[in-house]
């Protein structure tokens, strides 16, 4: 889960990628339509914790901003709406169907506005021309999930898989091209099992790099390691402007935990995967998810996950200790004691950093094409974050030498 980010004056932003492109559409519409005079927090339901932080920023904008009207929405917003409806210092409550319509987001509707997230309708998201101070730009290609994993409640407040039609996407990646973006994250709910007239996420991905020639770098959000397409290991051999970059939604690495947590994958599964598309590509690198201290995990279930770090020769890992979701299946299993889940979290942080560290070890002496993001900073292909020694323009793509290493970046000075 992203830090709490402010993406305009209006727009408050928690969670997601998806959540971050949602509040660009947001801000743009308001803007479109000449509304300075509301605050939007775009909420996020991953956690009880993201819905307490919620709550928390609401007071604290509040407290700030006396005579604001203050508009609730997001996933939180549609899991929970009375929560928030109920804070004296909420003026409205609108769902994740409605919120991308800035008449019905801050009109003058209902108090509560949230409809029925899972009833079926085609996918209407608005264009945009870009992302502000940002140099990589999302581009949604579908919505929700027919998955039902018992530790996630975002099924319920995104609603089915939905996927975007290709023609729209493609104008949509034209458009950020166009407007200086020079990477491109396709990015969605579950974006693995996108499905438009017979397109899969590899072929609409190729698509958009034979008819967007001009776009530099194609990169792509979280995968379902049981549902990554044939087209995608093809792109990986054969097309420079596909980023030999991997993130995994593996959450574990023991077959009983993740039969437990309703995951579509096994271990083995999940290795054949790496495999594969390391004999496509043999640098591709790979980052993942993973839930430390999962109801019903013994100390042998964690050491297979442990593990899988090193055999799987892991790069980048996002580490959410686990934390019992209301409404979920595995917030009635049998729990890991808190003191357990947070030690075997900070044993997958600690291996994770120092695989992080391993795989920088090998890039110094390189050369790396960086992204400059802002300042001196940017990321490789490999989505290595990279301080440089020299200025560069942001928005470019920069030939920069790895010379050394901190805990956080590669260091890289002018390549000769």
């Amino acid at each position: 889960m992203s830090d709490n980010r402010v993406n305009s004056p209006r727009v408050i932003t928690m969670g997601c990628r998806l959540n971050t492109l949602e509040s660009e559409m947001i801000g743009a519409g308001l803007t479109e339509n000449g509304i300075n005079d509301a605050i939007i927090i775009n909420t996020c339901a991953v956690t009880t914790e993201a819905e307490r932080r919620a709550r928390q920023t609401i007071r604290k904008l509040r407290r700030d901003n006396p005579e604001a009207r203050l508009i609730v929405t997001g996933c939180a917003a549609q899991i929970s709406p009375e929560t928030f409806a109920d804070m004296e210092e909420v003026d409205r409550v609108v769902g994740n169907a409605e919120k991308l319509d800035p008449r019905i987001l801050t009109g003058d509707g209902p108090t509560v506005e949230v409809s029925d997230i899972m009833e079926p309708g085609a996918l209407e998201v608005p264009m945009i021309s870009g992302f502000q101070e940002r140099t990589r730009a999302f581009v949604q290609i579908q919505q929700g999930c027919d998955h039902r994993c018992t530790f996630c409640i975002i099924p319920y407040a995104r609603g089915p898989n939905r996927s975007i039609e290709s023609d729209r996407i493609i104008r949509q990646v034209r458009t950020m091209v166009e407007n200086g973006h020079a990477e491109v994250v396709l990015t969605g709910v579950d974006i693995s099992s996108y499905d438009f007239c017979g397109l899969t996420l590899g072929s609409l991905a190729a698509m958009i790099l034979e008819q967007v020639p001009e776009l530099k770098r194609l990169r792509l959000s979280s995968l379902d390691p049981a549902a990554i397409d044939d087209d995608i290991y093809r792109l990986l051999a054969d097309e420079d402007r596909f980023m030999p970059h991997l993130h995994l939604s593996l959450q574990a690495a023991d077959d009983m935990v993740l039969k437990r947590m309703k995951r579509r994958h096994s271990r083995t599964d999940a290795m054949d995967v790496i495999e594969r598309a390391r004999k496509a590509r043999p640098d591709v690198v790979f980052g993942v998810d993973l839930i430390a201290g999962f109801p019903t995990e013994t100390d042998d279930m964690f050491n297979n996950t442990l593990s899988a770090i090193e055999d799987m020769m892991l790069t980048y890992l996002h580490v959410f200790p686990y934390s019992a979701r209301p409404g979920t299946a595995a917030a009635k299993m049998p729990s890991v004691p808190g003191n357990v889940v947070r030690d075997r979290a900070a044993r997958l942080r600690d291996a994770g950093q120092a695989a992080q560290m391993a795989y920088f070890k090998t890039c110094v002496g390189t050369e790396a094409e960086v992204l400059i993001e802002a300042g001196r900073k940017g990321h490789s292909r490999h989505f290595a974050p990279v301080k440089l020694t020299f200025d560069a323009p942001v928005g470019t793509i920069t030939r920069a030498r790895i010379q050394s290493i901190d805990e956080t970046a590669l260091l890289a000075g002018a390549a000769t």
